[in-house]
């Protein structure tokens, strides 16, 4: 599975406790500029709309650039919404999760799954300032504690 969009502020400014794979209805030529890695996910979200009693996630904000060799097409919108290919039962279940108190749908990656695009969403909660601090110093500590263990380590096996 190449991945080849990363959400890197997802995973900092939310708390991701589950996650779901979904297909993107995607034009011809929208596929092959994703597949050359021409994809930006920076500031996109997934929102879900209900009309007539049926529901469906659409991915907004993501910036897919025109494919150089489709030639030129009218009306192209890099940042249009994309719906996701999910079933109704998950689509139900994400409508009952994104109702309860501070959780979000958030895209996390884009990858091929055989010769099919797929998008990586979660449900996350937000961070606050103080819990994306905490986040950074944990991380820091770890390297640290880390690094000091393969020197440790590592005098041990010199001398002997």
């Amino acid at each position: 599975m190449p991945t080849l969009a990363i959400n890197k502020r997802a995973r900092f400014d939310y708390d991701i406790s589950e996650t779901y794979e979904a297909g993107l209805s995607l034009l011809g030529y929208e596929v092959k500029s994703v597949k050359n890695g021409h994809i930006s996910l920076r500031g996109a979200y997934v929102t879900v709309r209900s009309s007539f009693g049926k529901s469906e996630v659409y991915l907004v904000g993501a910036h897919i650039s025109l494919y150089p060799q489709a030639g030129k097409i009218e009306e192209y919108s890099p940042i249009r919404e994309r719906k996701l290919l999910l079933s109704r039962k998950e689509i139900r279940y994400l409508i009952g999760k994104r109702q309860e108190t501070g959780l979000t749908l958030v895209p996390l990656k884009i990858y091929t799954k055989h010769s099919f695009v797929k998008l990586e969403l979660g449900i996350g909660r937000g961070r606050q300032k103080a819990d994306k601090r905490a986040v950074i110093k944990k991380r820091e500590t770890e390297r640290q504690i880390s690094t000091l263990t393969k020197r440790n380590t590592g005098d041990a096996r010199h001398r002997q």
